[in-house]
């Protein structure tokens, strides 16, 4: 599974809440980048942006493309570098010469054509480094500098501020599995109880707009207290975190979780969405990880959010809050673009009104499952919701 071609890039904005790592040597910057991108990279182009002049620049942002660039693939990073402020870069690409070269030859004329400093230029393989702007034997030997990967003080910093660097793409990938043996037979378990008990809520439903308020508010609250429970260092319970997949299908209550999402509260809503993705049976995980990926790119962790973006389209390929997101990053916006626009939980009650029948219809939709034990009733309510509708033409 992966989360882009060669000309999507991953570009982590990190938020002013995340750790200030000290970067003041080529040993410091290779040791930094895992954690920069949530994971030790291989055949890739690596872009560090730093504002502010020498001595004192700060790491403002960090791109990456996969290797070999695709034509045209570092279309866009000039202007998004120019309205970040960014006024130097360094470029390490990783991977052998021949690969590595012909990106650093590109993405270094295309900075300096557009006004920027490059600060260094180095390629990474096999422990060692070697700078392309570096021509003196004694600093930088042919064969190369070796370096620590993983024991350096950045990287102490990093993993005990609660950076986390995975292994390779590959790793980070397989952190957002579904759960499976035991841990996915109690949800699957506790999924058909809940759809069975909904589907006897819905069967005996006389009043479908009544049904609909009563849901949206039950729903909210739940997300509210489930993200308290993680807040408080609680984990929810199978029952538990079924019950809020089924919600989170009502877009009003999956907003009231987007819009609750706080720069000072990643850490609770991260563990959550993180483990609803993990443990929701598949078709009612969509929701559950595009909070998962909004959390993650916010953070400034754009590979978790892409790879946490996928695994919702891979489960329903048409979701829109997926696609918005992924947009975003593929695009490299900045996250705060798109937060000044999200409205908080009381605009989203004062824009959207009071809750209606046709909120619940995707909820409805997801529970008729063939010849499962909530199929009839949900067809019943599919009916009766259609017949209103078309009454109400």
């Amino acid at each position: 599974m992966t989360t882009e071609s060669p000309d999507s890039p991953e570009s982590p904005f990190p938020p002013a809440s995340r750790p200030q790592l000290l970067l003041g040597s080529t040993e410091d910057i290779l040791g930094a980048v895992p954690y920069l991108l949530g994971f030790h990279p291989a055949e890739s182009l690596v872009v560090i942006g730093l504002t502010g002049g020498l001595p004192r620049s700060r790491l403002h942002l960090t791109v990456r493309w996969d290797l070999p660039l695709a034509s045209g693939g570092l279309g866009g990073i000039v202007p998004l570098f120019r309205k970040e402020d960014v006024t130097q870069v360094v470029m390490v690409g990783y991977g052998p010469g021949p690969l590595v070269t012909p990106a650093i030859d590109e993405a270094g004329a295309l900075f300096r054509g557009g006004g920027l400093t490059v600060v260094d230029a180095l390629r990474v393989e096999d422990g060692r480094y070697w700078s392309y702007g570096c021509a003196r034997t004694d600093c930088c030997p042919v064969e190369g500098v070796p370096y620590e990967r993983r024991a350096t003080v950045v990287a102490a910093e990093a993993i005990l501020h609660g950076l986390v660097a995975w292994p390779d793409r590959q790793a980070l990938e397989r952190s957002v599995d579904p759960v499976t043996g035991s841990a996915r037979v109690a949800m699957r378990e506790a999924t058909g109880r809940l759809m069975a008990e909904l589907s006897g809520r819905l069967a005996g439903c006389r009043d479908a707009d009544e049904l609909a308020v009563e849901f949206v508010a039950e729903g909210v609250a739940r997300v509210r207290e489930a993200i308290a429970t993680c807040a408080s260092g609680g984990r929810l319970d199978d029952d538990q975190a079924a019950r809020l997949g089924l919600d989170l299908a009502v877009i009003r209550i999956r907003d009231e979780a987007w819009a609750l999402v706080t720069d000072d509260g990643h850490d609770a809503h991260l563990k959550l969405w993180h483990d609803l993705t993990r443990r929701l049976e598949p078709r009612f995980v969509p929701p559950a990880a595009s909070l998962l990926g909004l959390v993650a790119w916010r953070r400034g962790d754009s590979a978790l959010a892409g790879v946490a973006l996928t695994r919702a389209l891979e489960a329903d390929p048409g979701y829109s809050m997926a696609h918005l997101l992924m947009h975003a990053i593929h695009h490299l916006v900045p996250p705060h673009a798109l937060n000044d626009r999200m409205p908080s939980p009381e605009e989203l009650d004062q824009e959207m009104g009071s809750p209606k029948m046709a909120w619940l219809l995707p909820m409805a939709a997801l529970l008729e499952e063939p010849g499962g034990p909530a199929h009839d009733a949900t067809t019943g309510f599919l009916a009766q919701l259609s017949a209103r509708f078309w009454r109400s033409l």
